[in-house]
């Protein structure tokens, strides 16, 4: 393949994986592209790995992350989807470096896993750096609707991740094989790529609630659609959400143990704004239940906090949680000097919020069964961090509820791709998943990954749902730092083996 139609092939393969994610969703495209990449980079000596992985990144990620175009603009957009391809370029160089060290000569079974096991070494990579990590856009989240999905279950978002792209790299064998007329290795690749498919339906996933249920009524008040602007809509949004709560109680739903509110439904902290304060000891009399939102808590001298409140009936704070990983350049500014070049968006963030500290979880007294429900409280970006997640799960919670605020990225994909994300941890823990947004998507999500119900984007919506709580521990939970710390340390010994090789036997740079 010449340098051109492999240039070609790293952008069609870019294309074909943006197409896997929603709002497209047409997942089998994941595999197709892998396999198109695997062939770009065959014979492409390490540089040319990097490059042709940096185009196939940049063609992935900018369609991707169109949502960040909208909310700040082309200059952040295209900085971050450059930056990030680069992790692809990374993976094309190592590749480069591991098939030209002679390492995989006479073992070209070992081909497929090497190359599955170093695409999911630069996914934890990414996931971890810079700044605390971008942990979007990971294969697994493309394939929540295949059977591949499953094995999150089984080792969490990174083993999914490695079984989809072991699938197509063992697909790519299959071609490679016909090409050689080793018609006999082309069927028991096939084989193999048939059974690693379906493999994940035979997990024992179960779906059961095995302590119980708890009744939520969801929110989504919504606000107009004014991007960044939706941020300078504090009231409204409160109003909305308590105008919401009204709709679902005269409803007659039946009897509610929780209200959820999402991230941002109450901006003006109630513990220092009467005027909240009212709103929300309303709504929660209104539920009969306690009510749980977010908002914004400026006491730190430092900064802010992003927290979540559970509120009671009576007008005082039950408990909270403050969001552990800020998202940089949104919630917070690194090098703000040099951000500011590139956007004076940053600016509008006068005040940095600050990590919390403890684990995601807030505990809901539920009168209707005299019993204490642990409640994982995600907020938005954190839904990204398998340990955040994970930790909580572990911790004791029965059920996820992932607050998120979707306002400023318009009709963009950004809320349907995080949907994606709840849904595999929903997978991943066992746990039914709730995803609360102020305009949308919010879903109630059940322990299989299945989307039970769903709102539209900039309306306002009510759901009730008869959650199933759960207190079995996943393999994914309970092992889940081997497979994190497997995938991303073993790939890179490989390569560094590769390149020691390499460079004992004089290979061509």
């Amino acid at each position: 393949m010449s340098k051109f139609m492999r240039f070609v092939a790293a952008i069609v393969g870019g294309v074909l994986l943006t197409l896997a994610f929603p709002d497209f969703g047409v997942w089998p495209l994941a595999f197709v592209s892998v396999i198109v990449l695997w062939f770009a980079l065959r014979g492409a000596t390490a540089w040319g790995g990097f490059f042709l992985g940096w185009a196939y990144g940049i063609v992935f990620f900018a369609p991707l992350l169109w949502w960040a175009y909208v909310a700040v603009g082309p200059i952040p957009w295209a900085a971050l989807s450059i930056v990030e391809a680069l992790a692809f370029a990374l993976f094309g160089m190592a590749w480069a470096q591991i098939r030209r060290s002679g390492l995989l000569e006479n073992r070209e079974w070992a081909a497929a896993p090497a190359f599955a096991a170093l695409w999911i070494a630069v996914e934890q990579l990414r996931s971890m750096f810079p700044f605390g990590g971008f942990p979007w856009g990971r294969i697994a989240e493309s394939l929540v609707d295949s059977p591949t999905a499953r094995f999150a279950w089984l080792g969490g978002i990174p083993l999914a991740g490695f079984v989809a792209v072991l699938i197509a790299a063992l697909l790519a064998l299959v071609i490679e094989f016909l090409i050689l007329r080793r018609v006999l290795s082309a069927a028991l690749a096939l084989f193999v790529a048939v059974v690693v498919f379906f493999g994940g339906i035979q997990l024992p996933i179960n779906s059961e609630a095995q302590d119980g249920t708890i009744a939520l009524g969801i929110i989504q008040g919504d606000v107009p659609n004014d991007g960044l602007d939706s941020f300078k809509q504090a009231r409204l949004v409160t109003e909305n959400h308590l105008a919401g709560t009204e709709a679902l109680v005269a409803s007659e739903p039946g009897p509610i143990d929780l209200l959820v509110w999402p991230e941002n439904a109450v901006d003006l902290d109630p513990r220092v704004d009467a005027e909240s304060a009212a709103a929300v000891t309303q709504a929660a009399q209104l539920a009969e239940a306690p009510l749980l939102f977010g908002t914004v808590d400026y006491t730190p001298v430092e900064g802010r906090y992003n927290t979540s409140i559970l509120w009671s009936e009576n007008g005082t704070v039950m408990d909270t949680y403050s969001k552990q990983r800020p998202a940089p350049f949104a919630e917070y500014i690194p090098i703000r000097e040099v951000a500011r070049i590139f956007s004076p968006a940053v600016d509008r963030v006068t005040q940095d919020v600050i990590p919390g500290v403890g684990v995601a979880t807030i505990d809901v007294p539920v009168e209707r069964t005299g019993s204490t429900v642990r409640v994982s409280t995600v907020i938005c970006f954190e839904v990204a961090y398998d340990q955040i997640v994970r930790d909580s799960v572990a911790d004791g919670a029965q059920i996820i509820i992932v607050q998120t605020n979707n306002a400023s990225f318009g009709l963009t994909a950004e809320s349907t791709q995080q949907l994606a994300m709840t849904r595999l941890r929903a997978i991943e823990t066992g746990r039914v998943a709730v995803q609360a947004s102020t305009v949308g998507v919010s879903a109630v999500v059940d322990p299989r990954g299945r989307v039970m119900q769903e709102t539209g984007l900039f309306t306002a919506e009510q759901m009730y749902a008869e959650a199933a709580l759960r207190t079995e521990i996943t393999p994914a939970v309970r092992f889940g730092p081997v497979f994190y710390w497997g995938f991303l340390i073993a790939p890179w010994l490989i390569v560094a083996f590769a390149t020691r090789r390499r460079l004992a036997t004089k290979y061509e740079w």
